[in-house]
């Protein structure tokens, strides 16, 4: 079957389950980053069925490129790593069925990439950033989706509900801006992407 109509699948299967997926013009402006900085190694923290994952795996640049992508729920490595071999790019693409915030921790310090997206527990935002500086080179670029969180990062926002992850993505804007390490910007598109170059 053709890629494209097995991706187009895909997106909708996640659709239809409710699972949280990158929306179009986040995705069309990670890709152009992509297009333009030749990526070799890719991490992504929140692998859910594995969609952004595949998309990013098409502009991976050079010898041994590689997305590694980490993934807490059983059932969701399990449907990525269906969907990753439904594409044939088990060799470009490694799930790891692990807690993103304690494994990126164990990752060599001398293991560098070139992206870095963000897309899994808001309340751990915070904790994946400064892990992601540390696996970053002079020019890595970390971008974080789902930054405006429908809305209540920028407003007054303050129910019990997503208090907490509200808050998180607060500070993450803050300490973004403020942090010597980073050059960073908050784009609105789709739910809102905050990319920060690594100085």
């Amino acid at each position: 079957m053709d890629k494209e109509i097995i991706l187009k699948e895909i997106k909708q299967e996640a659709i239809e389950n409710h699972v949280p997926i990158i929306e179009d013009d986040s995705l069309e402006y990670i890709e152009n980053i992509l297009k333009e900085t030749k990526p070799n190694r890719i991490l992504e923290v929140g692998t859910a069925v594995g969609y952004s994952a595949i998309h990013f795996s098409k502009y991976l640049y050079g010898e041994n490129a590689k997305v590694k992508t980490m993934e807490i729920k059983e059932n969701m490595y399990n449907k990525a790593m269906e969907n990753i071999a439904k594409m044939g790019l088990e060799d470009k693409i490694e799930v790891v069925l692990t807690d993103a915030g304690e494994y990126m921790k164990q990752i060599p310090t001398e293991e560098k990439y070139d992206i870095i997206f963000i897309d899994a527990a808001k309340g751990q935002y915070l904790v994946y950033l400064e892990e992601a500086i540390r696996l970053s080179h002079s020019g890595t670029i970390i971008i974080a989706d789902n930054m405006l969180y429908r809305g209540r990062t920028l407003s007054d926002y303050n129910e019990h509900k997503h208090r907490t992850a509200t808050n998180r993505l607060r500070e993450y804007l803050e300490i973004m801006k403020e942090d010597p390490r980073l050059e960073s910007e908050l784009i609105m598109v789709g739910d809102g992407l905050a990319i920060s170059k690594v100085k």
